[in-house]
């Protein structure tokens, strides 16, 4: 298994994702969860590893546009059925690499430590 990076073509955040992978020599396939969606399957093991709290974006204008109802997340169940109706709230990039490990964001430094210790090499 290689690398994995979900998130959303066109974002900023991606777009400095997909540079830094590029510019480390890093082998990745990309996953638009826009276009081809993502599972609950998915989203469930994501909250298991990393915690909900950690995925929803809270900071962006899909979570501003949502109702307080839509808001109101109170269980992981919850917050992946929000995920996976609107997708634009997963914080992005999330990546999952070779080795299994799921990271959320983008952080030059820890993505560098986490590859250093897979063998990638930046």
């Amino acid at each position: 298994m290689s690398t994995t990076i979900y998130g959303i073509k066109n974002c900023d955040t991606m777009k400095k994702a997909f540079t830094w992978l590029d510019t480390q020599g890093i082998a990745y396939t990309f996953h638009d969860y826009r276009k081809s969606g993502i599972s609950p399957d998915t989203l469930a093991r994501w909250c298991d590893r990393l915690g909900w709290e950690a995925l929803v974006n809270k900071r962006g204008t899909t979570w501003r546009k949502l109702d307080p109802a839509q808001q109101a997340i109170a269980s992981a169940a919850d917050a992946i059925a929000l995920m996976a109706a609107h997708t634009s709230v997963i914080r992005r990039p999330v990546m999952e690499t070779a080795s299994g490990e799921i990271v959320a964001g983008f952080d030059p430094e820890h993505l560098a430590a986490l590859f250093a210790r897979e063998g990638a090499r930046p």
